[in-house]
């Protein structure tokens, strides 16, 4: 059996730690054209607006956290305060955010914050309440421009329907004001939407592949919160519902054998190479929850790599394991295969579309002495091993026949001194 060696191209860098920030949901990451990654989030005491910049996405969970906003000592803008996002629009920094009232916090209405100057030291205006076809709960806003226009996506409650929220669309005619009449894009139907509130809520775009893809969260926000998607060809009239189809399942939910619950309330980002999609979310660690999730502080700001499948659409995988983030190992002489395990056997195959099913952490060798072990995502403390000069995915017994078939040599690509064929063969990129 031919050694297998590696070529590293990670897109977030050596022991990148899945986990950022704790404490911090709803997370929102833009990357300027500063070179840096401005992040902000909701905070548990939903008091105030942070906001963090750094160069590198690891960065951001030593960064400095600056309180660049605080909520109104009485009515609106007094509570709630939710789900800020930042973007750069038209040479200038704005901050869309939902907001309750001090003396019905339920009360739920958008808002937007302008800064003509930098974002840390400049000033912050209030510009006022988005205003949309319903003076109703409303929340989650989001924007993006694509072909000379720019929307703004959005969930709110609509009193026709009487669920908690929907999801709309509408252009605008400035940062703060939207124009037309709104396209209501989603209603929570499915069970998978339904579970605890009937919700679709936290729209985030990404336009990749000649498509748009509109992801929305769903649900309660205990372990039941997951993520859908929409999607809607880029020749489309976005404004019309029924240019969108939307998955009759999720498309990132709780997995108990990673240990991660409730992931949702994504945004998109890019590695610092600017060849990965990054996708951010929140979730938390367990499952069981006392009381209102609202009132549970830990949930978590979460990144990991956004991978895509052959007929251009994205496959999110499952939420990783906390520790470092995984990686694919795609072969070199056939850059369309991965190695993979199934049914506890190694392959290497093509069309991965049970991403998790490919993805390994590469942790310190079991056997030590400067060497690695490639650990499952999808089966924590299951590593791959040559058992019998084949590759096996076996549970770690601790012995020490163990450790040495599990641990291997990383070396530079192609460094087999056997022919070219070898070489090739026994050379992967990490992706």
């Amino acid at each position: 059996m031919r050694r297998r060696t590696f070529l590293a191209v990670p897109a977030m860098g050596a022991a990148a730690t899945a986990t950022l920030l704790t404490g911090r949901a709803d997370p929102h990451i833009f990357r300027h054209t500063d070179g840096y990654y401005y992040c902000t989030a909701t905070v548990p005491e939903y008091d105030r607006i942070i906001l963090r910049r750094t160069s590198t996405l690891q960065g951001l969970a030593g960064a400095s956290e600056s309180v660049i906003w605080r909520r109104h000592a009485g009515g609106d803008m007094g509570a709630h305060i939710w789900a800020p996002e930042i973007h750069f629009i038209n040479g200038k920094w704005y901050i869309y955010f939902a907001a309750g009232r001090s003396n019905d916090v339920w009360r739920i209405r958008m808002w937007v914050l302008e800064n003509s100057a930098d974002a840390f030291t400049g000033t912050w205006t209030e510009k006022g309440r988005i205003v949309t076809h319903a003076d109703t709960f409303s929340l989650d806003a989001t924007t993006f421009a694509y072909n000379g226009t720019r929307y703004l996506a959005w969930a709110q409650q609509d009193p026709t329907i009487g669920n908690n929220s929907s999801l709309f669309l509408a252009p605008m005619s400035n940062p703060w004001t939207i124009s037309g009449t709104p396209a209501r894009l989603s209603v929570p139907t499915l069970s998978w939407e339904t579970k605890g509130h009937k919700v679709n809520e936290a729209p985030s775009v990404l336009i990749r592949n000649g498509r748009v893809f509109l992801t929305y969260s769903a649900s309660a926000t205990d372990s039941n919160y997951c993520m859908g998607m929409l999607t809607a060809p880029v020749t489309a009239n976005l404004m019309n519902p029924a240019s969108w189809s939307k998955r009759q399942q999720p498309v990132f939910r709780s997995n108990a054998a990673t240990s991660q619950y409730g992931p949702g309330h994504n945004s998109f980002t890019v590695s610092e190479d600017g060849q990965s999609d990054i996708l951010v979310y929140h979730d938390r660690s367990y499952r069981d929850i006392s009381g209102d999730p609202l009132g549970d502080p830990n949930r978590r700001t979460r990144i990991q790599k956004l991978y895509w499948n052959a007929d251009g659409t994205p496959n999110f995988g499952i939420p990783v394991p906390d520790g470092v983030t995984p990686y694919r190992f795609r072969s070199y002489n056939f850059p369309d295969r991965y190695i993979r395990q199934v049914s506890f056997r190694g392959r290497i195959d093509a069309d991965m579309t049970n991403l998790a099913e490919s993805q390994f952490r590469m942790v310190t060798g079991l056997a030590g002495s400067g060497t690695v072990s490639l650990e499952s995502t999808s089966n924590p403390g299951y590593y791959l091993r040559n058992r019998n000069y084949e590759i096996w995915l076996d549970k770690s017994d601790g012995t020490t026949g163990f450790k040495n078939g599990a641990s291997f040599t990383r070396r530079a690509g192609q460094a087999d001194p056997a022919t070219a064929t070898d070489r090739a063969d026994a050379t992967f990129h990490l992706e």
